[in-house]
């Protein structure tokens, strides 16, 4: 069959609400839209008021309606046991989606909260499914997102059980290294949104513990830090303390900015 003339490949920075260093870049960059389709696509996305520190973008329990891409400032993601304990699931950068792990049971099973100031972009489910049964292939980089998110999820999961306290602050400061570098920014110096009570929260260490660990890794010459500013000075022996194989890492050695 003949292609459609009026059928091209649309750069994801003609859509005015999706940044092209956003996630939502990957449900358009691969996929051959018409000046229509780019149209839809746009309609569907919402820019939505930025939210303050302890904001709430959903709770649990809540209906799932939409996913959210962060697009400035940071979210926590977290559930609270029934004595009222809370455990952090996960931390979520600019560029970085959440809310897929609510579409099987159609109610969101954690919180989401700003860390800071934070802007997110909103995609009704509803209307991009029905975008995603109209246009070819996007169906298909919805899938692909989605297994690359619990990719993620059990891959961060693995690397903390049953490691030390050393070990598991260096795979989450590599982590997040990576996390930075994949959307062009530097990976040795970077801000971690965070405080470093939700950080031992989410690895599972006593708030202690985790303020022990960050001056011993500066003692040793593995990391400086100032607040929340972190600049790591030695990756290979964080990369040795984690279990990685120490090797030179392209994205690593570019942009310090």
């Amino acid at each position: 069959m003949a292609s459609d003339p009026q059928r091209k490949v649309v750069d994801i920075s003609t859509i005015r609400h999706a940044c092209w260093d956003c996630s939502l870049g990957q449900l358009c960059l691969p996929v051959s839209l018409s000046p229509d389709d780019v149209e839809q696509v746009d309609d569907i996305v919402r820019r939505r008021r930025p939210m303050a520190r302890g904001d709430h973008l959903y709770r649990a329990g809540d209906p799932f309606k939409s996913i959210y891409a962060v697009r400035a400032g940071a979210l926590k993601t977290s559930t609270v046991s029934v004595d009222g304990v809370e455990q952090i699931t996960g931390f979520h950068l600019p560029g970085e989606l959440v809310g897929f792990d609510a579409i099987n049971r159609g109610t969101h099973p954690c919180s989401a909260v700003a860390l800071e100031t934070t802007s997110v972009c909103e995609i009704p489910f509803e209307d991009l499914e029905t975008l995603a049964a109209r246009i070819p292939g996007l169906q298909r980089q919805l899938l692909r997102i989605m297994s690359k998110e619990i990719f993620q999820d059990q891959e961060m999961l693995h690397a903390v059980a049953k490691r030390t306290a050393e070990e598991r602050l260096a795979i989450a400061l590599l982590s997040y290294s990576d996390r930075y570098a994949r959307r062009g920014l530097s990976a040795k110096r970077f801000r971690l949104p965070m405080s470093r009570s939700d950080l031992s929260n989410y690895l599972g260490l006593a708030p202690e513990t985790m303020s022990r660990l960050f001056r011993r890794f500066q003692d040793q010459g593995l990391i400086s830090s100032s607040g929340k500013e972190v600049v790591i000075e030695d990756v290979d022996e964080l990369r040795r303390i984690s279990g990685q194989v120490a090797a030179k890492d392209e994205s690593y050695s570019g942009s310090t900015r």
